[in-house]
């Protein structure tokens, strides 16, 4: 592959030769129009610069050192043209005498002819007259620059044994080829700073370096950098080879949408084949062939043909790509999709310009693209702020860190002395309570003495005091019932909360709006009777308080109304409590209400997912039948074409038979005719022999005779079958039976 493309001999011949217009042999020369005299003169010139230019001419004999047979050179190569490749020449030797007024009046017929392949003896003038660089002031520049030192040495040195060690021209170590892609790699980290050197433009510039000399090479080079993206692809930061992607994944999802979604299930990232693409337009990854044919439409058009090449490619593999995992693709794309073009490039462009490319889209594309890269730098610019203000933060941690340490002796002391007061006052506490005990206990014992007297004394009283002991019973009875439903609610409410954490997320709003609107309702009338309730609790606060300040003077009078102010004061309690109990009790029906609307909600989601995946499993059914359907149908259609091909092919045999059986017909007409004029030319013979009598005469006759049977048997059996010549065979069985028929 590597030595179909002649290391740089561009409009080079040797000095021997004088020929400098390829395709123009010397029998020739004198039919030439004027253009083409004055086209050939200038090509001389051209030649006669570059003999002198002692680095041309020391990259000449070295090229041809390395190359051996490969080179071919201009004379020979003019000498087997034939006439179609002579005006081909002809046609680009005027172009490139007329270059202003064709690029001006003729672009459109322009590309039409690079699309077709420049020739490769004019592809150096014509890729430095397409992107300007024939006049370049810092080509003046170049042999300063190779004396500088640059920061990229290295690395250059590291990569160029990498690039083509297949082509006999950067095959060898330390030779000529890889001394001159070196310089060019080198000025150009000199040149352009910023981006230094990046890994696969030395392709590039090897490419070009086949081509031209180190200096065009160097200019050209300069120019694709600075004019055609290629500066913004290799740059450290490599945003526009971000945008390509982006572009180019675009382009993948409309125009091979299954093929996207594969990709997708499969994690293949588009820069994971892509890349080198645009990296190296296409030279790494096919014959160089094939890449030189694609680099020159990127000469003339830019990165369009990448797009357009890359999308024919994975078109033209579609099938087998969508069958393959990602590994599986990687393999395709490295092993398989090179060898599909060794046949040429002819086939994959001719695909190519079938794709629909929108320029217009491709613009729009990249706004996009910069809006998002632009939010992307606004998060990780407030990402940054956010890390520098964590790290400051543990900074001042680590600072007080350090202090609190220095200071422990001091803290374990202070800790200890206030455990010591803590203990203290927890000790007076504990004596104040014991004796306060002491007290209620005198005064349970006096108060249950003086309902005891009640009771014997005041038998008026005692109906009284029996009805608010039963009203007390019966209030603890439903505390006790409170208690009880409390405690059942609170296990319903375990179990519904354990029911939901089961269920899945409700994340629908749209389809949830009738339960919400429900729900709400009943939040609001729970909401409402709490606030009742509430309001009954503050009442009835407020009653025991005034109860409280009407009964404060009582405790001091007879101990009868003492002990049935303390029932009535407990009976009280007990109904704040009930109302407490009632309230909390509320509360809970609430939220096992609210728990009740989640559990429905949950089960008309899970009722609504069954119902999608029957109909799904519905359309899967329809979606079977169909495609069995169509592959019954594909196959009656495969029967009827093998049936309509197996009578085509009976109809040719039954024809070609035909055309046997005309020809045996032929054939034994003429051997009728030829025994005719045998007879004929015998009976002259027998008529002159009655009129002499030589036999020396009747032998002649008789060797012609022979001889005239021999040419026209001869001429019968190889008319109709050509390979009678080329079968000795046949014609001694022809000749036998000759024979046999004169005697």
């Amino acid at each position: 592959m590597a030595s179909t493309v002649a290391p740089p001999t561009t409009l080079q011949t040797t000095p021997s030769t004088p020929l400098s217009s390829p395709g123009l042999s010397p029998t020739s020369s004198n039919q030439l129009s004027p253009d083409d005299v004055e086209l050939l003169a200038k090509l001389e010139e051209q030649n006669r610069l570059l003999e002198t230019d002692h680095k041309v001419l020391r990259s000449v004999n070295g090229s041809r050192r390395n190359s051996g047979s490969s080179l071919v050179s201009s004379s020979s190569a003019s000498s087997n043209l034939s006439h179609l490749e002579e005006d081909t020449w002809i046609l680009w030797g005027r172009i490139v005498n007329e270059w202003e007024e064709v690029r001006k009046k003729k672009d459109k017929q322009l590309r039409d002819m690079v699309r077709k392949g420049i020739p490769h003896h004019f592809r150096a003038i014509v890729w430095q007259l397409l992107c300007n660089a024939q006049n370049m002031p810092i080509k003046d520049q170049y042999s300063e620059l190779l004396k500088m030192t640059s920061p990229c040495e290295k690395l250059i040195r590291r990569d160029i044994a990498r690039t083509y060690p297949e082509h006999e021209f950067f095959r060898e170590k330390d030779s000529l080829g890889q001394e001159v892609l070196f310089n060019v790699m080198k000025a150009y980290s000199l040149v352009d700073r910023e981006v230094g050197y990046c890994q696969g433009s030395a392709f590039i510039v090897g490419l070009l370096l086949m081509q031209m000399p180190e200096e065009e090479a160097f200019c050209v080079f300069v120019k694709l950098m600075q004019d055609y993206r290629l500066r913004e692809l290799f740059k450290p930061t490599m945003a526009e080879l971000g945008l390509c992607m982006y572009q180019f994944e675009s382009m993948i999802q409309e125009h091979l949408p299954e093929l996207h979604i594969h990709f997708q299930a499969q994690s293949f990232h588009t820069s994971m084949y892509a890349s080198s693409w645009f990296l190296t337009i296409f030279l790494t990854n096919f014959p160089l062939p094939v890449a030189t044919r694609i680099f020159d439409i990127f000469m003339c058009e830019g990165l369009e043909i990448v797009f357009r090449v890359g999308l024919a490619i994975l078109q033209m593999n579609h099938a087998e790509l969508i069958q393959l995992d990602m590994e599986g693709m990687l393999q395709h794309f490295q092993r398989v999709i090179p060898h599909q073009l060794d046949s040429g490039p002819d086939k994959v462009i001719q695909a190519a310009y079938q794709v629909k490319y929108n320029a217009k889209k491709m613009k729009k594309l990249e706004k996009e693209y910069t809006t998002i890269k632009t939010k992307e730098m606004e998060e990780q610019v407030e990402i940054k702020r956010l890390r520098t203000e964590n790290r400051l933060l543990k900074q001042r941690i680590d600072t007080l860190e350090k202090v609190s340490t220095s200071t422990g002796s001091l803290t374990g002391q202070v800790t200890r002395a206030q455990e010591a007061e803590e203990n203290y006052l927890v000790k007076r506490e504990l004596s104040t309570v014991k004796q306060h005990t002491e007290e209620l206990s005198v005064q349970l014992e006096q108060a249950s003495n003086a309902i005891l007297h009640l009771q014997q004394t005041q038998q008026p009283r005692a109906d009284s005091v029996l009805q608010l002991e039963r009203e007390l019973v019966q209030a603890r009875l439903k505390e006790a019932e409170s208690q009880c439903a409390l405690k059942e609610m609170q296990d319903k409410i375990l179990d519904m909360e354990r029911r939901n954490t089961s269920l899945p997320d409700d994340t629908n709003v749209a389809r949830l709006q009738e339960e919400l609107i429900g729900s709400k309702l009943r939040e609001a009338e729970a909401l409402t009777g709490l606030k009742e309730l509430r309001q009954q609790v503050r009442d009835l606060e407020d009653h025991w308080q005034r109860h409280l300040a009407r009964t404060t003077g009582r405790w001091k009078d007879a101990p009868r109304k003492n002990a049935l102010s303390e029932l009535q004061d407990e009976l009280m309690s007990v109904r704040l409590r009930e109302a407490e109990a009632q309230a909390e009790l509320r509360e809970t029906r609430q939220r096992m209400m609210e728990l009740e609307t989640q559990s429905q909600i949950h089960s008309n989601q899970l009722r609504r997912a069954e119902q999608e995946g029957r109909a799904l499993q519905d359309r899967v059914q329809t979606l079977t039948t169909q495609n069995k359907d169509l592959t019954g149908q594909l196959q009656e259609i495969k029967r009827k074409q093998a049936e309509i091909q197996c009578k085509s092919k009976e109809e040719v045999m039954a024809v070609r038979l035909r055309e046997a059986d005309n020809i045996a017909a032929m054939a034994e007409l003429q051997q009728h005719i030829s025994e005719l004029e045998i007879q004929k030319e015998e009976g002259k013979v027998q008529g002159q022999l009655n009129h002499t009598d030589s036999r020396q005469y009747i032998r002649d006759l008789k060797d012609q005779i022979a001889d005239s049977l021999v040419t026209k048997t001869y001429r019968w059996c190889c008319s109709p079958r050509d390979d009678c010549v080329r079968s000795p065979p046949l014609f001694c069985r022809c000749f036998n039976v000759l024979g046999a028929r004169a005697s």
